[in-house]
């Protein structure tokens, strides 16, 4: 939602320098130009609904700074407000299947106007679309990091024990709201916005840390 919004504000921003030499209008409130236009570009259709161009605060934050960084503290409070919604496993196991993992991150699918259903079960994690993981796969984003070796990088051997926990749970954070660690992510935040359930997550987890996953060897 905040890159649309900073995208329509560029739009007209340029179209203002390019007219604006021929005649120099009155100010233009250019927030109030750009959700005019927001609310008139979208409809309900399907499951996607309207609710959708309402901003929580962390991105509203994030939208406002125009692409500036946001001041020490704001980020850090935007962070901390984010890690008080990850919510760990509710029976404390962290790791799932990381072939089921590596099909979540191959998925793109979900939560448009056209799924049948807005369950997180129907939905997929699209990893690929901004990072490498898998040596395997030829076609990834680059918008994120390579998270290709992401377990044995930072030594997870086993991600039961008590070493790898720190990692285990940093990572869990992660998938579940990126903005708890990056206050300006453009990360999805699965758990906490809804896209992907408990047990997708796992796996997730699995084809990151898991030493027998295809990512780590």
């Amino acid at each position: 939602m905040s890159t649309r919004k900073h995208i329509a504000i560029a739009a007209l921003v340029s179209a203002a320098s390019l007219f604006g030499c021929a005649a120099r209008g009155p100010a233009q409130d250019y927030d109030a130009l750009v959700q005019k236009m927001m609310q008139g570009s979208f409809r309900d259709q399907g499951i996607a609904k309207m609710d959708r161009l309402q901003q929580d605060d962390s991105n509203a934050a994030c939208s406002e700074a125009l692409g500036k960084p946001l001041s020490e503290d704001k980020a850090k409070q935007i962070e901390a407000a984010n890690l008080k919604t990850v919510k760990m496993p509710s029976d404390g196991k962290f790791i799932g299947n990381w072939k089921a993992g590596e099909t979540l991150a191959q998925n793109g699918r979900g939560m448009t106007w056209s799924d049948p259903s807005a369950a997180p079960s129907a939905n997929g994690g699209n990893c690929y679309n901004c990072h490498q993981i898998s040596k395997k796969e030829i076609s990834f984003g680059t918008l994120g990091p390579s998270l290709y070796n992401y377990g044995k990088l930072r030594g997870v051997t086993d991600p039961s024990s008590a070493a790898a926990k720190p990692i285990v749970e940093y990572t869990w954070g992660k998938l579940y709201n990126a903005k708890a660690y990056n206050a300006c992510s453009g990360m999805p935040r699965f758990g906490h916005g809804g896209m992907l359930n408990e047990a997708q997550l796992k796996d997730l987890m699995a084809l990151l840390l898991d030493p027998k996953s295809e990512v780590n060897q």
